[in-house]
């Protein structure tokens, strides 16, 4: 992620900035003997490591779990790679785009209206991933406190999507024999979008019983939700969800955003005006919480800080230092594990470690 642009110095691209806040940066060669001890040295102090390589590459580097574990007991060691290590894919590379392809999501925008197969408009199969590690990382850790004891824990991207994608479009496949196609229609029909009004798009999600109860009387019309048997239950409405969401959009069409916005929130219905990345930076609600705020980076100069988006009563996260420059805590991070100047010096001069 450091050499994806924009950025304004090399190896500090847009992507690395925001996802590297609040860690250190320590360069090590782990292919050079010197490298992989001073690792093995950092790791006898470490909660957990996580490694985003194959295993198998791990193996060759003489860190598998067994050499972490016997440096230390209570390590958690957590690999985020492409696959499961119990089935034939267990060595294949992986990146974001094959793992939506291999999962179905550019099939799904197909099914969906798309003219073409697309992925997902983010990196999502590795956002995923980092959520997945999260927890993993987190369980693992509660486990430790309350046993004593680390472990090993593997969190495939493949399954990890997929884990998601079956959850929602397994449907009818879900049952033997099948109930029904796969696909859940409501994700999938082509009216499923921002609805397009008199002068812009309205973001809605009429939904309970009581919400249709709701819509119909807000615009004059009570008696269609009974009058309308494609209406009247939520099994109905989910049979026959094209006709639905396309009498919506024809309705929510013969007004303005800012007409539909007030009629919504008299009859407590969930409505939003569909926003652009210029929209989100002004979003008076994300000013009002301070969300979004600007700060200075010592290389990078004055940068967009995106909050942290968890509130917490006791143990507040804090963003406590900027992203790094590579190598940036080599030296700090080394002369903190007990390295003496001279180890350090050395470890830098025959490039097994590397500093800013």
């Amino acid at each position: 992620m450091r050499f994806s642009g924009p950025m304004r110095n090399p190896r500090m691209g847009h992507l690395y900035l925001t996802t590297n806040r609040s860690k250190r940066s320590v360069v090590i060669d782990l292919k050079q003997a010197a490298g992989r001890e001073a690792l093995l040295t950092l790791a006898r102090d470490a909660d957990v490591l996580v490694y985003n390589i194959r295993p198998q590459a791990m193996a060759r580097l003489g860190l598998a779990y067994a050499d972490l574990r016997a440096a230390n007991p209570r390590i958690v060691y957590v690999g985020a790679f492409g696959f499961s290590q119990r089935g034939p894919y267990a060595a294949r590379p992986a990146y974001d785009d094959l793992i939506q392809g291999m999962s179905g999501i550019p099939w799904l925008t197909h099914q969906a209206g798309a003219e073409v197969p697309r992925y997902a408009p983010m990196i999502l199969a590795d956002r995923v991933m980092g959520l997945q590690v999260a927890l993993a990382v987190s369980s693992a850790l509660v486990h430790r406190e309350k046993t004593g004891v680390g472990q090993q824990v593997d969190v495939p991207m493949y399954e990890g999507l997929l884990s998601i994608v079956l959850g929602e479009h397994l449907a009818g496949r879900l049952f033997h024999p099948p109930q029904g196609p796969e696909g859940y229609q409501r994700s999938l029909t082509g009216n499923r979008r921002p609805f397009r009004t008199s002068d812009g798009y309205l973001c809605t999600l009429i939904y309970s019983d009581k919400q249709w109860r709701s819509f119909f009387a807000a615009i004059g019309q009570p008696e269609l939700f009974t009058a309308n048997a494609q209406f009247s239950s939520q099994g109905a409405r989910a049979a026959n969800i094209d006709a639905v969401y396309g009498y919506l959009a024809g309705v929510l069409a013969t007004r303005t955003t800012d007409e539909w916005l007030e009629l919504f929130a008299k009859a407590d219905l969930p409505a939003a005006r569909m926003q652009s990345i210029d929209d989100v930076l002004a979003d008076e609600h994300l000013a009002a919480i301070g969300f979004l705020r600007e700060v200075e980076h010592p290389s990078e100069g004055t940068l967009t800080e995106i909050g942290v988006p968890t509130e917490w009563s006791a143990t507040k996260p804090e963003l406590t230092r900027h992203a790094p420059r590579l190598g940036e805590h080599t030296i700090e991070v080394l002369r903190e594990a007990g390295f003496a100047q001279a180890a350090i010096e050395e470890l830098l001069r025959s490039g097994a470690a590397g500093a800013a």
